[in-house]
């Protein structure tokens, strides 16, 4: 698996980041890529909540389903897909102390085997250090407007 991490700082409660983070509704808005995130079922929070999620990188859709397999509360989630694009990524929320917090965000995916599998990487590879980063900034700049 191949992985981004990236991280930053954000003059927010780390409570407010955190449950912003945690709404499913919000995904769209500040995952780039992402064009649906739609609960399976009626779990919507915690350990065992799963989503399914279309990401678009330029011409390709990516279609994955994702399970929470960590939570911690105002702290860390943790989605690994189940089935579709192989992708994880964890979001960590560290409290900095005087109104700062620190996420640090690592994206883990998963190439298919193959042709599929090559034509797919030449097309992702160079984007997903962009993508988590505008990803990361979008998110700051979402929960810090949304405070």
């Amino acid at each position: 698996m191949i992985h981004v991490r990236h991280d930053g700082v954000a003059h927010v409660e780390l409570d407010t980041a955190f449950a912003y983070v945690a709404d499913h509704r919000t995904v769209p808005e500040w995952m780039y890529g992402v064009t649906r995130f739609e609960p399976v079922g009626r779990q919507v929070r915690g350990v065992g909540a799963v989503f399914d999620a279309c990401m678009r990188i330029g011409p390709a859709t990516f279609d994955s389903r994702l399970e929470i397999v960590e939570w911690e509360d105002n702290h860390r989630i943790v989605l690994s897909s189940i089935s579709g694009f192989r992708t994880r990524s964890a979001w960590q929320f560290d409290d900095l102390g005087d109104g700062d917090m620190r996420l640090a965000v690592d994206f883990g995916y998963q190439l298919p085997g193959g042709l599929a599998g090559r034509a797919a990487g030449l097309l992702i590879e160079p984007l997903v250090g962009t993508i988590v980063r505008r990803t990361e900034n979008a998110l700051r700049d979402q929960v810090v407007r949304n405070a």
